[in-house]
């Protein structure tokens, strides 16, 4: 049972200005539904776990939360006192540190890591019932890197080349803190009206425009090999069989790759030699019952770390966010302790065997 230390906290510091923030998808998360700040915070916590809690309360969102960057702005206490610190947080339920797959490009899966933060102190219940949650889920998603799009070159239609430069009656001094950037909508350099389209133009794609894929994939084949070159009356006879093709869900290059594979060094009638392909080889018809139906995406669960080593585990395995032998080296206590009744048994058994080995 927790008591109220009575001895003044040390005085925390503030958060410098300049202190380090994690990158995008590490870092400090804070729960939600804490209660407000006041000056009896953390009054049940030993005077160290007070100092650092102050401290890590006040730090800002995504701030570092690594052992070795708060013992840099915590000068009172080493790295060893720090992480016992945030382990003895964890027991109080104030931290919890969870990592989260996130999928990348093709295949890639990567693993972002947080650390969420309460004020208000909460049982390994609610913590489980929270990141077991799709909100925590999100808090955990890493926030969009800026870099790429801040540091990409504007569009080549972009005035920003063109732009003029500042007027210097409202000079901005290096104290003035730069205001957020906000994506404003650009306007396209104005271009000359467009000419009438001269009707040439417009002919040639008209003719293409009334054919189908049928149409159009029977005609190229021509090109392909000169063998299964067809006119325009016999690509007009074979358009139907071509088009039962499409309709059951093959593509083009499916259907030209049937009609040209294994051709014979000598195809008298292409439109014969075809008829024959598009009737003999056609593929079966899918039903919509039978279509494979979209695979789901995975769900991203958050996989909690055991505080004092790191051990990933899920968090009902975790209570107090220390792993077993963690929790057993913190309580001081070995959970596998022999029983009284056990201890009996095995004396007993010494015994017999003392017994045995006796000479007659």
């Amino acid at each position: 049972m927790a008591t109220q230390h009575l001895s003044p906290a040390l005085r925390v510091p503030a958060a410098p200005p300049a202190y380090p923030m994690a990158k995008p998808g590490y870092g400090k998360r804070s729960a939600p539904d804490q209660r407000p700040r006041t000056r009896d915070d953390f009054a049940l916590l030993p005077t160290r776990e007070r100092y650092v809690a102050g401290f890590v309360d006040h730090l800002p969102e995504g701030a570092a939360m690594s052992v070795k960057t708060l013992a840099k702005q915590l000068p009172l206490y080493g790295q060893q006192a720090i992480s016992t610190a945030l382990t003895a947080l964890s027991v109080a339920g104030h931290l919890r540190r969870v990592r989260c797959p996130v999928v990348g490009a093709g295949d890639e899966t990567r693993w972002v890591f947080r650390t969420f933060w309460s004020r208000t102190a909460r049982d390994n219940e609610w913590w489980n019932t929270y990141l077991a949650t799709e909100k925590a889920t999100l808090a955990a998603a890493p926030a969009p890197e800026p870099s790429a799009r801040d540091t990409a070159p504007p569009p080549p239609w972009s005035p920003a080349a063109e732009d003029p430069p500042p007027a210097p009656e409202r000079p901005r001094t290096k104290q003035t803190p730069e205001p957020t950037a906000v994506p404003h909508q650009r306007t396209p350099a104005r271009v000359p009206e467009a000419e009438p389209v001269p009707p040439a133009r417009e002919a040639a794609p008209a003719v293409e425009a009334g054919r189908s894929p049928a149409y159009l994939a029977l005609a190229r084949l021509g090109r392909d090999d000169h063998r299964l070159t067809l006119s325009a009356d016999d690509c007009a006879t074979l358009e139907a069989q071509a088009a039962q093709w499409l309709a059951r869900g093959v593509s083009v290059d499916y259907l030209t790759h049937a009609l040209t594979a294994g051709l014979p060094a000598r195809v008298d009638s292409p439109l014969g030699f075809l008829r024959r392909r598009l009737t003999d080889k056609i593929p079966p018809r899918l039903t919509t019952e039978n279509t494979q139906p979209a695979t789901p995406a995975p769900t991203r669960r958050l996989l909690m770390e055991c505080t004092d080593c790191g051990r990933p585990g899920q968090p009902e395995a975790l209570p107090d966010g220390l792993c077993r032998p963690c929790r057993t080296a913190h309580s001081g206590a070995p959970e596998d302790s022999p029983r009284p009744a056990d201890i009996a048994d095995v004396k007993a058994h010494m015994n017999n065997l003392r017994d045995l080995l006796k000479p007659v």
